[in-house]
């Protein structure tokens, strides 16, 4: 039989669309946020650092949710890891529709981020370890495709609550004391309606999850050989195809028979940990989120009105989710390095054009449209280079014992620099100038593209248990060495 008839795609394929769902959560949280701050400070009355912290919330409790997810994903499974995300994430956008004050709002906030933190970590990990090395990249980014489909729709469906608010407040329609919940959700308070929506989409992620099994790899791990030949059996057609993953998985694992996080510490291992901390970290000082939590902000600083600023907001999403889907269909050929060389390379260019356009386009009397064109360009070669492949790397980069938790290290360092640039952005926007904030973006490009060059393999068709081997002959070799020396 050939390779290409061994597996079952379409079941493959059905599984990561499945979990994938998680990063449209991922997605939707992220963008939302963008739509309410403006309105949320003023009702409340915000100053700069109070408005990051309505934004960071979450990721705060994003933090909370990967140092727990990777450990639970490890010992309940990934299935049930993923169910408890759905919950908290559905949990949290009924709760900031209904929250009677800010406190409580920023309260559900951390909530969702939880939800959110603990989906950054066994979605990915889930569809890695039920795919093929063929097509695992591509399978991976689908979750990265998710979450850039996720943002599009926040943006879209702010776009058209806000415009819903508006004529209804335009047409006379608005009575703040009204004691009809749909009025005082969507038309008085926009914003919550805004946050509240986002239940829909949770709800259909928690009830598809119930209907995947679980990843057969981590059913191997726990010893429970028979369920996962159970599902290899859905997978692949042949029998000797599923007895042989079996026994890899085994063999692997065996190799690395400690789990929990003393074992990150472990020769081959710290060092697959140490620089997935560090591209986790530089990607997020990049500019990708300033740009998705506070892209209306900055256009108004533009100077467009709040609607255009809003339709700009959707334009720049669009572009993201188009470059993701072919980021996702090209980086299994050209290789996971490759598309960070050339990505990081047009977004360093395309910061330094938007810095400039800040610092210099009254002056030079360019138009509001030359800055949507850089960001699109931005976001472009952002979206088809290290958003499509952090995940896809941090889900294969790990030996299988402390998949889990290591994933929850990278995790944690990811939304601990996501938190700093969500808290952050809006004092440095007001401190350092758009120009001088943009400029910073770029300088941090540099660091992450000599670690991508240096420190980390190309895992691009080689199956997990190859990259596995990879970093523990890598610490073998180096150990031998110090040996020699002494």
């Amino acid at each position: 039989m050939s390779k290409d008839t061994e597996y079952r795609f379409g079941y493959i394929l059905l599984l990561s669309v499945i979990a994938a769902l998680g990063g449209f959560l991922f997605g939707y949280d992220e963008a939302v946020i963008s739509g309410t701050v403006a309105e949320v400070s003023n009702q409340f009355d915000l100053n700069s650092l109070m408005k990051g912290w309505f934004v960071s919330s979450a990721l705060m409790g994003a933090i909370f949710g990967v140092l727990g997810g990777g450990a639970l994903s490890d010992y309940f499974g990934r299935k049930n890891t993923m169910v408890t995300s759905a919950a908290l994430f559905a949990i949290s956008m009924i709760g900031c529709a209904l929250a009677p004050n800010f406190l409580m709002l920023v309260l559900f906030r951390i909530i969702g981020g939880m939800g959110i933190g603990v989906a950054s970590i066994v979605c990915p990990m889930y569809i890695s370890e039920i795919s093929v090395a063929k097509s695992r990249g591509m399978l991976v980014s689908l979750y990265q495709l998710a979450v850039t489909i996720g943002v599009v729709g926040a943006y879209v469906s702010n776009y058209y609550l806000l415009h819903y608010a508006m004529d209804h407040i335009a047409d006379g329609n608005i009575d703040p004391e009204s004691s009809n919940l749909t009025h005082y959700i969507f038309v008085a308070e926009w914003w919550r309606g805004m946050l509240g929506v986002g239940v829909v989409p949770s709800l259909i992620f928690l009830i598809a999850v119930l209907f995947i099994p679980d990843s057969p790899r981590w059913l191997v791990l726990k010893g429970r050989i028979d369920r996962a030949e159970g599902i290899l059996g859905k997978i692949y057609n042949s029998m000797s195809e599923i007895k042989r993953q079996v026994a890899e998985t085994l063999e692997v694992a065996a190799k690395s028979n400690s789990a929990g996080y003393a074992a990150l510490f472990k020769p081959g291992i710290r060092t697959a940990v140490i620089v997935g901390v560090c591209i986790a970290m530089l990607g997020q000082f990049m500019g990708v989120n300033a740009v998705l939590y506070y892209g209306p902000d900055i256009f108004k600083d533009a100077g467009l009105g709040q609607g255009d600023a809003f339709f700009y907001q959707v334009i720049v999403g669009l572009a993201n989710m188009i470059t993701t889907v072919l980021a996702m269909f090209i980086i299994d050929r050209v290789g996971r390095k490759a598309l960070v060389y050339y990505g990081v390379s047009g977004m360093i260019i395309s910061l330094l054009l938007i810095a400039g356009y800040f610092q210099w386009h009254e002056v030079m009397g360019i138009g509001s449209t030359w800055l949507l064109i850089f960001f699109i360009a931005y976001i472009v070669c952002c979206a088809g280079s290290i958003c499509a492949v952090i995940f896809v790397i941090l889900s294969e980069m790990y030996p299988l014992a402390v998949r889990g938790v290591a994933m929850s290290v990278a995790g944690l360092a990811l939304w601990i620099a996501t938190f700093l640039v969500g808290q952050l952005t809006p004092w440095m926007l007001e401190t350092l100038t758009p120009a001088g904030t943009f400029l910073f973006f770029a300088v941090c490009c540099f660091p992450y593209m000599w670690i991508m060059w240096k420190k980390v393999p190309d895992t691009t068709g080689k199956s997990l248990e190859e990259i596995e081997n990879y970093w523990l002959k890598d610490d073998i070799k180096r150990t031998a060495r110090d040996i020699e020396k002494q």
